[in-house]
C-alpha cells in the first residue's frame, strides 16, 4: 500500500475544514496510508518586507525538509507548477509506485507560499490553478483529489 505524506503549515482552525479533511482521510484508508504533518508557520510582522518573507519561507523549509524522507517522491504545490487532470494525477501516483519510488510527500506552503529550497527538492511542481487558494482549503482540495485519483485507479463510481 502506497504511503502518502502531506507536509503543510498551519492548523485547520475552522471545524468545516477539519471535517472535510477527516472525511477524505477516512476514505483514503482503503487505498493508501495517509499521514498529515502540520508544521507551525513562521512568525512575521504585520507588514513584512520581501526579505522578511523570504527568510521566513527558508526557515519553514528547513523544518519541512526534516519531515520529508530522502527516498520519497516530493510534489510541491505551487502556482508556477504544472497543472494536471485528475486522471493524470491517478496515473502519476500509479507510475511513482511502479517505478520504485513508492512513497510520496506533498508539500503545501504557508500563506506566503513555499521556499525555493522546497521547490528544488521537489521531483514535481503541481499547480491546482492559477488562482490563489487559502492553504486550509488547499489541504481539502488535495485530500479530495487524492481520493479521486485512487478511485480512478480502482474504477469505482466516485469519479464520473
Amino acid at each position: 500500500m502506497q504511503h502518502i505524506d502531506i507536509v503543510c503549515f498551519g492548523k485547520l482552525k475552522e471545524s468545516f475544514w477539519r471535517d472535510a479533511v477527516c472525511e477524505y482521510s477516512k476514505r483514503l484508508t482503503a487505498y493508501c496510508k495517509l499521514n498529515i504533518t502540520e508544521l507551525s508557520e513562521a512568525n512575521l510582522s504585520a507588514s513584512p518586507s520581501e526579505k522578511e518573507i523570504l527568510n521566513a519561507l527558508d526557515a519553514e523549509a528547513d523544518v519541512a525538509l526534516k519531515h520529508i524522507p530522502e527516498k520519497n517522491y516530493v510534489i510541491a504545490l505551487c502556482v508556477e507548477g504544472t497543472p494536471m487532470s485528475s486522471e493524470a494525477l491517478a496515473e502519476k501516483l500509479k507510475n511513482i509506485a511502479l517505478n520504485g519510488a513508492g512513497d510520496v510527500t506533498f508539500v503545501i506552503g504557508s500563506s506566503y507560499g513555499l521556499s525555493d529550497k522546497i521547490k528544488k527538492r521537489a521531483n514535481y511542481k503541481l499547480s491546482f490553478s492559477e488562482f490563489t487558494f487559502p492553504h486550509q482549503l488547499m489541504r481539502v482540495l488535495l485530500t479530495e483529489q487524492l481520493y479521486r485519483a485512487y478511485t480512478i485507479q480502482n474504477n469505482t463510481k466516485y469519479h464520473k
